[in-house]
């Protein structure tokens, strides 16, 4: 594989034309506005930095990869590439009209990829008339430094397909799993009780938020406790996760506890907003998280 498009500059979507193009591929990432375009240019040039400061790349490597990304607000740039990544917002009509654009301006062969984290994979095909062509292709966060990549198929996607994304998997130097199409996959699956149990003891009062952390860290040797996670992948986005694998699942441990609704609604998201269980901005202060 040659080029792979990028629909998506935020984080996420950075973080894969990044990796995309350290491999020696060529990325094309597309958003509507310049500004999301510069902005994702900057995150990538500095994350490229850090990676040469800390030997991890020649600069001349470096300065070659930053070449090989092309920024574009013409969707139709997006012709050329050999499998897409959809990774915009966790909203499941978004990502729908992105998949029907793509649908309509992609040759049929084209592979179309989603960086979902929690949204099944048929349910997004159906926005296609390519379903065969259509999978998860679930990076995490952050996406230069993470060495698993989740594969999912939809319902009908195709062994090619699969193959395809395996395939660019192995050129991005990432480790593929695969998974069944069902709401949150595996790590998600996993992950969201856990971090729903953390918010739950907060909220009661069992213990404060730099103990909940420390137990988890220091007692089971995780590199980031709970609620620190929480603020680092983004609490709306946990938000919205967990109403998806509740829809799916209907079970209580999936459920989004109260608190964290109350933060989302104010503006306590986490990391991105300078505030959340814990304070990055300290002149912005949210009195649920000060506890």
């Amino acid at each position: 594989m040659d080029t792979v498009g990028i629909v998506g500059a935020g984080q996420m979507g950075s973080g894969i034309a990044e990796v995309v193009a350290v491999a020696g591929l060529r990325a094309i990432v597309h958003e509507p506005e310049l500004a999301p375009l510069r902005a994702s240019e900057a995150r990538v040039g500095a994350s490229l930095a850090k990676a040469v400061d800390r030997g991890k790349l020649d600069p001349q490597d470096a300065a070659a990869a930053a070449d090989r990304i092309v920024r574009t607000t013409r969707f139709d740039d997006l012709a050329e590439c050999e499998l897409v990544v959809e990774a915009v917002t966790e909203d499941r009509a978004v990502k729908c009209d992105v998949f029907r654009r793509l649908d309509e301006r992609l040759a049929p062969e084209v592979v179309l990829a989603s960086n979902t984290s929690s949204i099944p994979i048929t349910t997004l095909a159906q926005a296609t008339t390519r379903p065969g062509r259509v999978l998860g292709l679930h990076f995490f966060s952050p996406v230069p430094v993470m060495a698993l990549v989740e594969i999912v198929p939809g319902y009908a996607t195709s062994a090619e397909a699969v193959a395809a994304a395996e395939g660019l998997a192995r050129q991005l130097g990432k480790h593929a799993i695969r998974s069944k199409d069902r709401a949150g996959f595996v790590v998600n699956l996993l992950l969201i009780p856990y971090l729903v149990g953390a918010i739950h003891l907060f909220d009661a009062g069992y213990a404060t938020r730099e103990n909940i952390d420390e137990a988890m860290t220091l007692g089971c040797g995780h590199p980031m406790g709970p609620l620190a996670l929480c603020d680092f992948i983004g609490l709306d986005v946990i938000d919205g996760i967990c109403a998806c694998l509740y829809e799916e699942y209907g079970r209580e441990e999936f459920a989004a506890p109260p608190l964290l609704r109350r933060m989302v609604a104010a503006g306590a998201l986490g990391r991105k907003a300078g505030h959340g269980f814990y304070e990055y901005a300290p002149a912005r202060r949210v009195a649920l998280a000060s506890r």
